[in-house]
């Protein structure tokens, strides 16, 4: 089951795409023919999705799919446009993206334990809409494809074994990095959250169509050029590991977005390296869940 936030007739809300991935449903007409009142933002449904609900919800779909709105007609904006929080993230999560950057201040080669930073919830942008330059505050854009993880219900100190239970769906995310002011500041935070710098979408595949553990192709183009291809099966912490080791004395919410780290191929780390520059295109892939276009400015 895919989830989407929309734009139809200048309203944006959220809605689940119908089983042939032509339309989308929007949450609160599928309410309505259910005789429940659902939100209009997909943050706010997504503490409602019990298992159970979404079931009768995909009943209702299968019967009433003629009143989506076509594909064609909509824009797809992120799945959470505006994140309530920080987004988490983790640095150097695959072994080999570890040791090609290993010049950027951080705690060693490949971590024993995981890195943890965050961009601002301004830095979200959507699919199809511009990644902005900052021509004035940097000049070594870069580029980093990552499976998200959206959460699904509040929770702290959450054992490995239930992590699962805690996970809404995931999607996709384009760690965009301004590498000088990355290396400039020391610590990854204002790198990290220059506005559009966090491209999230196009869609959240819901957890019960990927289960743990899985291993899906991961991968990024520029200019159709493919600079990255992995798998997330790489990951050095896994992730029931990174929920229950985030969680440790720090209350999880719905709606939360954890980035998982990015494998190897950034630009910063090709010989010469390659930055992002006006007009590039970029293609961020994963397996399942689908692709996320941007252009730089």
């Amino acid at each position: 089951m895919y989830f989407v936030t929309y734009q139809y007739n200048a309203f944006s809300e959220g809605g689940i795409l119908t089983a042939d991935e032509t339309k989308v449903l929007p949450i609160t007409t599928i309410g309505k023919l259910m005789g429940l009142k659902f939100p209009e933002r997909l943050i706010d449904f997504i503490p409602m999705a019990t298992d159970e609900l979404l079931a009768d919800i995909k009943k209702v779909m299968t019967e009433h799919q003629n009143l989506g709105i076509n594909l064609g007609l909509v824009k797809l904006l992120a799945p959470i446009p505006k994140p309530p929080r920080n987004i988490f993230c983790l640095g150097k999560n695959y072994a080999d993206h570890a040791k090609e950057i290993r010049n950027i201040p951080s705690m060693g080669d490949v971590p024993e334990n995981p890195i943890y930073f965050s961009k601002l919830p301004t830095s979200v942008t959507g699919p199809d809409t511009v990644i902005l330059s900052h021509a004035k505050a940097t000049k070594q854009i870069d580029y980093e494809v990552e499976l998200a993880i959206v959460i699904g219900k509040e929770g702290a100190d959450i054992p490995k074994e239930d992590a699962e239970a805690y996970i809404f769906g995931y999607t996709i995310a384009n760690d965009i990095t301004a590498r000088d002011l990355q290396k400039k500041h020391s610590q990854w935070y204002k790198g990290k959250s220059l506005d559009t710098f966090c491209p999230l979408g196009p869609r959240i595949l819901h957890k019960n169509d990927l289960k743990i553990p899985f291993d899906l192709d991961i991968t990024c183009r520029i200019n159709g050029e493919v600079r990255q291809h992995s798998s997330t099966g790489r990951m050095i912490f896994d992730i029931p590991s990174i929920i229950s080791d985030l969680s440790q004395g720090m209350t999880l919410l719905p709606g939360d977005i954890i980035l998982t780290g990015t494998p190897a191929g950034v630009g910063f780390a090709l010989d010469p390296p390659q930055f992002l520059k006006h007009g590039d295109q970029i293609e961020a892939e994963i397996e399942k869940i689908g692709i996320l276009r941007n252009t730089i400015e």
